[in-house]
């Protein structure tokens, strides 16, 4: 079995402070840079799953890593290098505290609300007869807080983002540009894998009075992609889209009865299962970067990290 890597504690130079995400353990190296490891945890409800996924972490990395280059003439990011295949190092900066959600069309949780008779989320009413997977008629800004680790994300409007002062309405303004400007593009490099991103989420944050674009972006864990192929058949039937993203986890666990409510219990990942999906992970990766996925060595990865972002940091 292929070793998965959930848990890290290094001690780099100029170290200053350790904050373990979800799935990401990021290293503060002097106020200055960051070091984030993209372990092979996995979410989902908000909730860290029992077993790590082999391969995850590396995949999500190079995914983040190529999307990062691709979209750097939209908005800076916080990107410099990645030395490791698990690793990002970049700018520190202070995160915004919300997160920016784009949907092109209406599915996952949208649509969860949609068919209870939600008609208007995060601010922006929703057309009236809309169907499951349908495509907005242009797409649609739905921002959540920030939560901490353990708490669950809460969906906040424009307008109450502004009262409350979490964004000035200058900055909010831009980061509203960016995620637009950065979801066609993604869209577009979708399109030309036989892909259609559906819906994505984008995280920016400020240094010296400059944005910036942070963290990963169009990885199977911050956006959903359905095969263009076949959309339009499936669509029409009323069918399920074949999809590449993490819904399929949150929809493996509905089945078992999860959904990160008080007084659940994760079903058991089974070697099987575990296996399942970290084979969905690949076969996103290769799709989305029209490339084969070269698996890394898991033997010593704590020690190849540490060696790989020591030898960087010192150069």
């Amino acid at each position: 079995m292929n070793k998965a890597l959930v848990r890290t504690d290094f001690n780099f130079p100029g170290q200053k402070s350790v904050y373990h995400g979800k799935v990401r353990d990021v290293y503060n190296i002097n106020d200055e840079l960051l070091v984030m490891v993209a372990t092979d945890r996995i979410s989902a409800f908000d909730v860290v799953l029992p077993e790590g996924i082999p391969y995850k972490g590396q995949m999500l990395n190079k995914i983040a890593a190529k999307f990062l280059d691709a979209t750097a003439d939209i908005c800076p990011n916080w990107k410099l290098a990645s030395p490791d295949p698990m690793v990002t190092v970049g700018i520190q900066c202070e995160g915004y505290p919300v997160e920016m959600i784009v949907r092109g069309y209406l599915c996952g949780s949208a649509w969860r609300a949609y068919k209870s008779g939600v008609r208007e989320i995060c601010g922006v009413k929703l057309p009236e007869g809309m169907r499951e997977n349908q495509k907005f008629p242009e797409p649609i800004i739905t921002p959540t807080t920030k939560a901490e680790l353990g708490a669950h994300d809460e969906d906040i409007s424009k307008e109450e983002i502004l009262q409350q002062g979490l964004v000035s309405a200058e900055e909010y303004a831009t980061l509203e540009k960016y995620t637009m400007e950065l979801f066609l593009r993604g869209t577009e490099i979708a399109a030309e894998r036989g892909l259609i991103l559906v819906d994505t989420k984008y995280e920016f944050g400020h240094r010296n009075g400059q944005i910036y674009l942070i963290d990963e972006i169009h990885t199977p864990d911050s956006s959903r992609y359905f095969y263009q192929e076949g959309y339009e058949e499936r669509f029409e039937k009323g069918e399920a889209q074949k999809q590449l993203s993490k819904e399929f986890v949150r929809e493996w666990l509905m089945e078992n009865g999860f959904q990160g409510k008080e007084g659940q219990t994760v079903p058991e990942m089974t070697p099987e299962i575990v296996e399942s999906i970290s084979e969905r992970y690949i076969e996103l990766f290769q799709h989305i970067t029209g490339g084969l996925f070269v698996k890394g060595d898991t033997e010593n990865l704590l020690c190849r990290i540490e060696q790989n972002v020591t030898d960087y940091l010192n150069s």
